[in-house]
């Protein structure tokens, strides 16, 4: 077995729908992909799938000098720990207790924050500074909420947009599948443009109405400001959707950044190396 080191590491995020896997430096992120999170997998399983992307982007897993792993799926982290193992000889950390994080977490149980939103909280803050509001777009749509003493002190946790639409349809009879994409118009003129607008925009408007409550309850926004004007704190968004969602959001200064994952999970693994 290889021995954790600075260098470049694979970097794992597993959601209850995909599993994010990257390769990251200090220099840049050499690839990101998506495979499906699938309780039926076995650790070979999952070691071919590894294996795979990283012969796709050129990647010799002797060149890997670390990995680590967050996971809001506990019953999976044995068989992906031991598949990593298996193609590049290292066991990864894992996201959690005993990890150093370098965040204080101000919540009632502080355990129960699921990693992947304390990964990106750790992005944000090493990234782009406190206060700050992250909005994850997964199977869930979170916000989290960081103040200006470096704290994540809450957030919000929503159904995610292809939940909701998934939901409506199989409720319905009449109501197609759609793609999430946003129509031309706001009003729609058939079945179809009317459940995008409403999906799509309607999202978007739920975003742009809770950052101003959030900015305004976390003292990041005065009441004399318009609604239009930015508030105190950088607002990030990331996850699969937010490249649907965020363009038609009326708030013009919130920053996508869909590899805000990876860069947390770099962040973290570096100061427990060190340490």
């Amino acid at each position: 077995m290889k021995e954790n080191k600075r260098g470049m590491i694979l970097a794992i995020d597993m959601g209850n729908t995909n599993i994010v896997i990257g390769c990251i430096d200090d220099k840049k992120i050499y690839f990101e992909e998506r495979i499906s999170t699938d309780h039926q997998k076995t650790e070979l399983e999952y070691a071919v799938s590894f294996k795979t992307v990283l012969e796709l982007h050129g990647i010799n897993p002797e060149q890997i000098d670390g990995a680590i792993l967050s996971s809001v799926v506990p019953q999976l982290n044995k068989a992906i720990r031991e598949a990593v193992e298996k193609v590049i000889g290292i066991c990864p950390l894992l996201v959690g207790a005993g990890i150093k994080t370098g965040l204080n977490i101000r919540m009632d149980q502080p355990r129960s924050v699921g990693s992947d939103l304390i990964v990106d909280a750790v992005a944000a803050l090493n990234f782009y500074g406190a206060p700050a509001v992250i909005i994850d777009t997964g199977t869930a749509t979170t916000f989290s909420v960081i103040d200006e003493n470096k704290n994540y002190v809450g957030g919000i946790i929503i159904p995610g947009l292809q939940v909701s639409v998934d939901s409506l349809v199989s409720r319905t009879a009449q109501l197609p599948r759609i793609a999430l994409e946003a129509p031309d118009k706001v009003i729609g003129k058939n079945t179809v443009h009317c459940m995008q607008s409403g999906a799509v925009y309607g999202y978007a408007s739920m975003i742009d109405g809770l950052i101003t409550r959030v900015e305004m309850e976390a003292g990041f926004r005065d009441a004399s400001m318009s609604v239009s004007e930015p508030g105190r704190c950088k607002v990030i968004a990331t996850g699969g959707l937010a490249r649907v969602i965020i363009p038609v959001c009326e708030r013009k200064d919130i920053i996508v950044d869909n590899e805000l994952l990876l860069k947390g999970l770099k962040v973290i693994y570096d100061k427990n190396v060190e340490a």
